[in-house]
């Protein structure tokens, strides 16, 4: 397994965390940095534990191993996706045609407390089959969280905005956890690899190291950069929310995952991504001070939910 990260710059996020304001400082820099410069980065010392990540990768790898039709009872007609089983050959990029080579399951946010958005969010599916993986899940869907609020705290800092900007939109935010499994490839697959090139729809996607290679992303000399990440470590990207929030000062690089070479066409994938969303109502209106003479307005305003609906229709999860 890897133990060293490449491709992209590693920063730790303990620094953040440690109490100390020079470190915390340093932190701060260095991922801004990264988020400006390549859109991606890899944090250790996130405080996701490592035993909860395994747990759920193999609780993941047994439901993805259930029968074709016991599968298909965990998906749900009418939320796009968005909790439960979506079928392989489902979605696609927004620029393709070609569905990915890909299968998925996606849980969402418990609402704990009285927040009244609770009634905004459908129950999280169960598959009695596997009665643990979506307990796991909540659990890893938690601690995936709180991470992401310590990043994007980090990178309020950064932006010159309260450290706390984003801690009232994240909140019983509409956060998914996706496991996404790409089955082994067993015929010419034509056109269609894996996942076709793409952004996140998000504000920030957090990435547990995938059971086999193929991640690349796309740098700005217009090559793809396979990214390997150490085994203690997670793959942060900028989303397009927060691209959009910043008026491109933060990069939503684009990235894929491409097929194995024909000798490991056998060999399946399996990757837990956390797309951190914010509430339907965030106005992702672009910040006034990222918007100057050299960089003019590039979008209109938007919320969070309207953008939301907009790109699950374009991937093919909404109809």
């Amino acid at each position: 397994m890897s133990t060293v990260t490449t491709g992209i710059p590693a920063v730790d996020l303990g620094k953040f965390t440690s109490g100390d304001p020079v470190l915390k400082a340093e932190f701060v820099q260095e991922l801004g940095k990264a988020f400006h410069e390549v859109g991606f980065v890899a944090v250790t010392n996130h405080g996701v534990p490592k035993t909860l990540i395994d747990e759920f990768f193999n609780a993941a790898k047994g439901f993805f191993a259930l029968p074709t039709e016991t599968k298909m009872s965990a998906q749900i007609p009418g939320l796009a996706g968005q909790r439960g089983y979506t079928a392989f050959g489902v979605e696609h990029a927004k620029q393709s045609e070609v569905a990915d080579l890909k299968e998925f399951f996606q849980i969402g946010q418990t609402v704990t407390d009285n927040d009244p958005i609770k009634d905004e969010y459908p129950p999280n599916v169960k598959v009695p089959e596997r009665p643990g993986f979506t307990d796991l899940g909540d659990q890893l869907y938690a601690s995936f969280e709180n991470a992401g609020k310590n990043l994007l705290r980090a990178i309020a800092i950064f932006l010159d905005l309260d450290e706390h900007y984003f801690d009232q939109y994240v909140h019983n935010g509409n956060s998914i956890l996706r496991a996404i499994h790409y089955p082994p490839i067993t015929k010419e697959p034509k056109s269609a690899i894996r996942a076709e090139q793409h952004e996140d729809i998000d504000l920030i996607t957090l990435l547990v190291g995938a059971s086999a290679d193929g991640l690349q992303l796309l740098n700005e000399a217009n090559e793809w950069v396979p990214i390997k990440a150490g085994v203690d470590a997670i793959v942060i990207n900028v989303g397009d929310m927060l691209q959009r929030l910043t008026n491109n000062y933060l990069k939503s690089t684009t990235h894929r995952v491409v097929n194995p070479p024909r000798e490991k066409w056998h060999m399946p994938r399996l990757s837990i991504p956390f797309f951190l969303h914010p509430k339907s109502e965030m106005d992702l209106t672009c910040l006034d001070f990222c918007v100057t003479e050299d960089n003019p307005l590039h979008y209109e305003p938007i919320t969070a939910g309207g953008y939301l609906d907009q790109r699950l229709r374009e991937i093919g999860l909404k109809k």
